[in-house]
């Protein structure tokens, strides 16, 4: 069905339209929007991992989450920004415009359904910065808009205590924890037969790279040809369950505090795509701050 690894009770499409207009409180109502991609991950993972991560762990967390905490999900953009790995088959991305111009059309279909919280949970490293753009365009455009631009992996959770201080630092792509991960969510689509190591060069230049990642821009081709940017061979279902299980439970925290959370509101006439027009602020007259 549709809704994946999203709870269908949690599941936005399957209600509908009327059903959604009865909501109550949907201006506190979380919508969650899990963004992907297909692209390479090494031989041993398949090209969806971006794509299965994300809507693996929101959906574990809305499955989770009190039913007095009211959010629901959307299908999730499952195409990213995936340039850095067009040498390898398999990859299908967007160029950063597309991208950016699909999540905000979302965000105002989310906004004109009578939403007022977004989140994008993204699972893919390569596509952030357009998140981040695309939610600050949301909030320009709509002062009471509050749109949340997170990566899926970045909560607490238990993947740090189960690799190494060179997987902390250098690993970027189809490592430990993306490899544990699948081995709970998909495990049928991996292939550990096929798992190596491989990492980058550390990077020489301390100022701007203290932890040797590295600073400058990179494709995954740079690195080798097996497209693997880390070490997989260790990881277990068992610690992927484990990160699953404790990811999760952040983001049920998460979503319960941006369920409660209230931001402020800005009501002056706004600024949109093109800054054609909008609010401008001015200081008060002179003989006004005199009187002061």
């Amino acid at each position: 069905m549709l809704h994946g690894y999203i709870p269908p009770h949690r599941f936005l499409p399957y209600l509908s339209w009327t059903e959604i207009n009865a909501l109550p409180d949907r201006e506190n109502t979380v919508i969650v929007l899990p963004c992907g991609a297909i692209e390479q991950h090494g031989p041993h993972l398949p090209c969806s991992v971006d794509s299965v991560i994300s809507s693996g762990v929101m959906g574990r967390a809305l499955d989770k989450l009190p039913a007095e905490v009211r959010a629901f999900a959307l299908p999730p953009i499952t195409y990213g920004k995936s340039e850095e790995h067009l040498h390898f088959p398999g990859t299908m991305t967007l160029t950063g415009p597309t991208l950016l111009a699909t999540v905000i059309e979302i965000g105002e279909s989310v906004y004109r359904s009578g939403f007022r919280k977004l989140l994008f949970a993204n699972g893919h490293g390569g596509q952030p910065q357009v998140l981040e753009m695309a939610a600050r365009e949301l909030r320009l455009r709509h002062g009471d808009f509050v749109v949340v631009p997170h990566g899926v992996s970045r909560l607490p959770n238990a993947s740090s205590k189960q690799v190494s201080d060179q997987e902390k630092r250098l690993s970027m792509h189809a490592g430990h924890s993306e490899t544990a991960l699948m081995l709970a969510l998909a495990p049928d689509t991996v292939h550990m037969e096929h798992a190596a190591a491989n990492y980058p060069p550390p990077f020489p230049i301390k100022l701007l790279s203290p932890d040797g990642r590295p600073a400058c821009a990179w494709s995954a081709r740079d690195f080798g040809p097996s497209g693997v940017i880390g070490d997989p061979t260790s990881a277990t279902r068992e610690q992927g369950v484990e990160i699953l299980e404790t990811l999760s439970d952040s983001w049920v925290q998460a979503l319960t505090e941006l369920y409660a959370l209230r931001w402020v509101v800005r009501e002056e006439a706004t600024w949109g795509l093109g800054h054609q027009s909008g609010f401008i602020q001015s200081s008060p007259p002179l003989a006004a701050v005199a009187a002061l």
